[in-house]
């Protein structure tokens, strides 16, 4: 026995000799991240809201295989200026409530909309250059929050979030200086940083939000244009990557997941889990203790917080 060396073995718990194959090299790295993928949006942009579980899953379970970059593509300057979606007939505020709410009904991300009448955004351009502010000051983590709670806030919540007090308080809730960040935003630099960003999503070739672009190494790749199923981005991934098989990685659990998130709704967590609408409350008890969420509901769809 001695002469040959022995292990126990993980699955079976059988102490054996070890056979040949318990003698190789391995290798721990990471595979290179050889593709840049460009999510070219706007904060006001209401089909990047209804995006938010499938891309949400895509990085969670693809990132390691590419860097990720977000754009912003200046969807509103200002109204007034001719009609903004003539496809959608969309030629002020007013128009985009009922665009918005047949939006959110059809992906089931919750759109109230009636802030576009009472205190609407005159503007996507202010909260986009503080998302840029603190993507070059912070990091992009950060940034890519931001994105995430002003929409929050506009779409389910109703705040004018080009309003420079609104924008003040998301920042402060970030842990950041909210004051200090919306002010270097409204300076010449702010817009320079959001010019620089046009530009790129205007040399990518980009008409519409949201736009997922995938390059490799090459400058070849393709263009996502609007919501697409899930599947669509992996197999797109696939197609630059010339890989016929990808390794994703497992899902977070659902108390990791929510803890980074804050807020998420039952849409969110049936395309991340595979899930039906109807097994969502189950799924969550199931997961979570009763003093690690909250559950409300909102326009017919249900959410869970923290507490």
């Amino acid at each position: 026995m001695k002469n040959h060396p022995m292990v126990c073995n993980l699955e079976t718990g059988v102490c054996g000799v070890a056979g040949e194959e318990e003698l190789g090299i391995i290798d721990f790295n990471q595979p290179k991240k050889s593709i840049e993928v460009y999510y070219v949006t706007d904060p006001i942009c209401s089909h990047c809201w209804a995006l938010e579980p499938v891309l949400r899953r895509f990085i969670e379970q693809y990132g390691h295989y590419f860097n990720f970059h977000t754009i912003m593509g200046g969807l509103l300057e200002k109204w007034g200026n001719g009609p903004v979606d003539p496809a959608n007939g969309i030629s002020g505020p007013a128009d985009v409530v009922g665009h918005w709410r047949e939006v959110g009904e059809n992906y089931r991300m919750p759109i109230d909309g009636t802030v576009m009448m009472k205190n609407p955004v005159q503007s996507s351009y202010p909260p986009s250059r503080v998302f840029k502010v603190i993507q070059k000051n912070q990091h992009d983590a950060i940034a890519f929050e931001y994105l995430r709670r002003a929409r929050e806030a506009l779409f389910v919540f109703n705040q004018n979030i080009a309003d420079t007090s609104v924008m003040i308080d998301i920042v402060n809730r970030l842990g950041l200086d909210g004051a200090a960040i919306v002010n270097e935003s409204e300076q010449t630099s702010g817009q320079q940083l959001l010019n620089e960003d046009f530009d790129l999503a205007r040399n990518l070739g980009v008409r519409g939000f949201p736009t997922i672009i995938m390059m490799n190494e090459d400058h070849k790749g393709l263009k996502i244009v609007g919501g697409r199923p899930f599947v669509n981005y992996v197999e797109g991934l696939k197609h630059v990557l010339n890989f016929e098989e990808l390794q994703p990685k497992q899902q977070p659990s659902l108390l990791s997941l929510l803890e980074k998130e804050k807020l998420l709704f039952s849409k969110e967590i049936e395309v991340m889990y595979d899930l039906e609408k109807s097994e969502v409350i189950s799924y969550v008890k199931k997961e979570l203790s009763s003093d690690q969420y909250e559950m409300k509901e909102i326009l017919g769809e249900c959410y869970i917080t923290t507490k």
